[in-house]
């Protein structure tokens, strides 16, 4: 069988185009007239939810591995611990939400590294509020490693949105009747 780009140039507006996942998914979503008004009404927000969960497994991964790697599955830690988990944690969800947050859920075109550096820092700003809940949750209250993990992600979650959706990528271009 052949490639498309084996396929010569006169052939190629025979071949079918492949859709992209967005266009398969508005495809699927079309089966249900009304879901798909509520879906594109609120976009924006199903999106990110959906974005920050994968988020928070990429994240949560890497620091429930850490954690057996590093602290043979501890459930209760000191600072320091708590610390190197939470540094862990934050890192790998940084990088795969910056990427997935400017592509699919605020879709933004403009330049990538004011952007990044904006990310970075309002992330910086909620990896303070996490070590910090972490801190009094887990190692001074003596709550559940997971339970506190929980609790914090909550919060970060809630503050992560407001940071993007008001200072990372705000869309200068968009009018306020179209966000």
């Amino acid at each position: 069988m052949m490639t498309q780009s084996e396929i010569p140039a006169e052939n190629l507006a025979d071949t079918p185009k492949r859709k992209n996942l967005e266009e398969k998914f508005a495809d699927w979503l079309g089966h249900w007239p009304k879901i798909q008004e509520l879906y594109l009404k609120y976009e924006e927000i199903i999106t990110y939810l959906f974005v920050g969960g994968m988020t928070t497994v990429v994240a949560w991964t890497a620091k429930f591995l850490a954690n057996i790697l590093i602290y043979r599955g501890a459930v209760e830690h000191t600072s320091f611990q708590t610390g190197v988990l939470t540094v862990i944690d934050w890192t790998a969800g940084v990088i795969f939400s910056f990427f997935t947050n400017r592509a699919y859920v605020f879709k933004s075109d403009a330049p990538m590294l004011p952007e990044a550096c904006k990310f970075v820092a309002s992330r910086i700003s909620t990896l303070f509020l996490e070590y910090l809940c972490m801190l009094i949750l887990d190692t001074i209250l003596g709550i559940n490693f997971y339970i506190a993990t929980f609790i914090a992600a909550v919060l970060v979650v809630i503050a992560n949105y407001i940071f993007s959706k008001f200072i990372v990528f705000r869309n200068k271009d968009k009018t306020p009747e179209e966000e």
